[in-house]
């Protein structure tokens, strides 16, 4: 298992269920206790090792480009979009800077507490190219905040096998919005934007789409409301012992 070194942080969205917020900075500059969002995302990438990181950018780009252009840190790698390619577009857009090598893709407003042992470190160790294709941070529907309805993604089968629930189904698992991928995914993958989710059902469908589960508090921040409660969670430091 050798180290997974690159990654994409997914920083190009209007943010428009974060309005008004949003309306005068690009969603990955709000600030989180005390942390902007994308700067929460770079330090996680940077602890595991992460050398380089690509982050698109489209809505107010130039703002979180000066801001990036302040890290000294790490390597940061600009894609910007002139026009939102989606999260399969824009991740395309910039295989070009991950070459043969896996790599991490993050969404900015994905916020976790580590478990006993640091996430992405679990997920560079459980990647496999001889089976995986992506490999997904899964987090339990019962550890997701309140407030945060829905019926779940996907749920987890042998040899840490993902299968989408169907419309009429539950789901015992949420994406958690962190996941190793690799340029095999992409192969086919049409021009101009596209969801991931397209090329998931795909993987799916070849069994090389997996997940991993979360054993620690994980956040979105997605919305004021969903900011507010990231605040106050983040503020009152969980225990990791309640999330085991």
């Amino acid at each position: 298992m050798s180290k997974i070194s690159q990654a994409m942080v997914l920083a190009a969205g209007k943010g428009v269920r974060m309005r008004p917020i949003t309306a005068t900075m690009p969603k990955p500059m709000i600030h989180l206790a005390g942390k902007t969002l994308i700067d929460r995302a770079i330090d996680n990438l940077r602890a595991a090792g992460v050398e380089r990181i690509v982050v698109n950018t489209h809505y107010l780009a130039q703002m979180l480009q000066n801001h990036l252009g302040k890290k000294r840190n790490a390597e940061i790698v600009i894609s910007h979009e002139k026009r939102l390619l989606d999260t399969g577009g824009g991740v395309a857009n910039a295989l070009s800077h991950f070459g043969d090598e896996p790599f991490f893709v993050m969404n900015s407003d994905a916020v976790w507490i580590d478990g006993p042992q640091p996430t992405l470190q679990r997920m560079s160790k459980a990647w496999s190219a001889d089976r995986m294709d992506a490999l997904l941070l899964m987090v339990p529907m019962a550890r997701v905040p309140l407030g945060m309805h829905g019926r779940g993604d996907f749920f987890l089968g042998p040899r840490m096998l993902l299968r989408r629930r169907k419309p009429s189904q539950v789901a015992p698992y949420l994406f958690g919005g962190v996941q190793v991928l690799h340029k095999e995914l992409f192969k086919g993958a049409p021009d101009g934007p596209f969801s991931l989710n397209l090329l998931y059902d795909r993987a799916e469908a070849s069994a090389r789409l997996c997940g991993i589960v979360h054993d620690g508090p994980w956040l979105h921040v997605g919305s004021p409301g969903e900011l507010e409660h990231a605040e106050t969670v983040l503020t009152d430091k969980p225990q990791i012992s309640d999330y085991l």
